[in-house]
């Protein structure tokens, strides 16, 4: 008999006779599967299923107190359609009724009582290897989308670094703006993973000014009124580039290009948003923009000292920035002065 088996793979027998449940533990011990767990107590079948994960379920239909279809339905509910495990039904019920009604609760194959020993091992070398196949696909799409997520947020990283290097000869603003944004997010007591986010997501602060006309965004000069008011719409360009993703990274973003103008006294643009109503993540890059800005050499200024940037954007505390992530900005700085020298 050639059956294809995966002896790796974990087994759960749910039956409430101890015969049936010995007899299958010998014959699927004899074919090399080593990794069985069996209870005769359906209500113990769910915690079973949830501790060990199993690879596969072979149930009984009729217990006594809870039947199959009631586990079949409960083990249905515990683990998303990609990685749903198989149950192999075992049961003398061959109504059309009763199949109809298993396979309706989650049923993936059938065994009619009294066993046919060659084809239990048969079906169950089968459902392990769908299984099996199943998971590759689902780990290769996985994988895939990964990879075309990163991809996308890299290409939308290199536009905003184009689109800066034309304001910007250096062309490193974004990169110094999501490295500040992290630390400070970090300082503020968010989680690592949380300030790794809102430090990548940062980096698309300006996106939108790839849409931006050079007479306007490369001029020496002050902007007329005019000019402002083109100038303003990089925030709503860049959030409508970025709105839409199923990338927390793109919709932490969004919310970056949108809110990075807005102020804490609600005297910003483009929505006007006051307080904590604006995101949190926008509240921490308007910080760290405004700072990078002060410190590094305009077209239209040279860079300040670094005490300098922090007295002038304290003097804005509690008006356009959020008093808290000012204080922690201070506190860094401090620390970051102390280490160099």
């Amino acid at each position: 008999m050639n059956v294809v088996a995966n002896h790796d793979a974990s087994i759960l027998i749910v039956d409430d006779e101890p015969a049936n449940i010995s007899l299958l533990e010998r014959t699927l011990r004899g074919a090399g599967y080593t990794r069985l767990l069996s209870t005769t107590e359906p209500e113990r079948a769910i915690d079973l299923f949830a501790a060990a994960c199993p690879d596969l379920v072979l149930l009984d239909l009729h217990m006594p107190r809870i039947d199959g279809f009631a586990v079949l339905e409960r083990i249905a509910r515990m683990a998303p359609p990609q990685v749903r495990v198989p149950v192999l039904v075992l049961t003398a019920d061959v109504t059309l009724e009763a199949r109809r009604r298993a396979l309706a609760s989650g049923a993936h194959d059938f065994v009619i009582k009294p066993f046919d020993l060659v084809e239990v091992l048969l079906r169950v070398g089968n459902l392990l290897e769908t299984r099996e196949a199943h998971q590759s696909l689902a780990n290769k799409a996985i994988h895939h989308e990964r990879e075309t997520g990163l991809a996308r947020i890299e290409t939308l990283d290199r536009l905003a670094v184009a689109a800066e290097f034309r304001d910007d000869e250096t062309g490193a603003h974004v990169e110094r703006v999501g490295a500040l944004t992290g630390r400070l997010a970090l300082a503020m007591g968010l989680s690592d993973e949380q300030a790794a986010l809102f430090g990548q997501a940062a980096r698309l602060h300006d996106l939108g000014k790839i849409g931006i006309p050079d007479r306007v965004l490369t001029k020496p000069g002050s902007l007329t009124d005019d000019e402002w008011t083109i100038m303003r719409t990089h925030t709503t360009m860049g959030a409508e580039i970025l709105t839409g993703s199923a990338s927390p990274i793109l919709r932490v973003a969004a919310q970056i290009a949108a809110s990075h103008h807005e102020r804490w006294d609600g005297a910003g643009y483009p929505a006007g948003l006051a307080g904590e109503a604006i995101p949190l993540a926008a509240r921490i890059t308007c910080v760290a923009d405004a700072f990078d800005a002060i410190t590094t050499n305009r077209r239209y200024r040279a860079a300040r000292p670094l005490n300098v940037a922090i007295q002038e954007i304290r003097t804005h505390s509690g008006r356009q920035f959020d008093a808290s992530v000012v204080r922690v900005l201070a506190e860094c700085t401090v620390e970051a002065s102390a280490r160099a020298s």
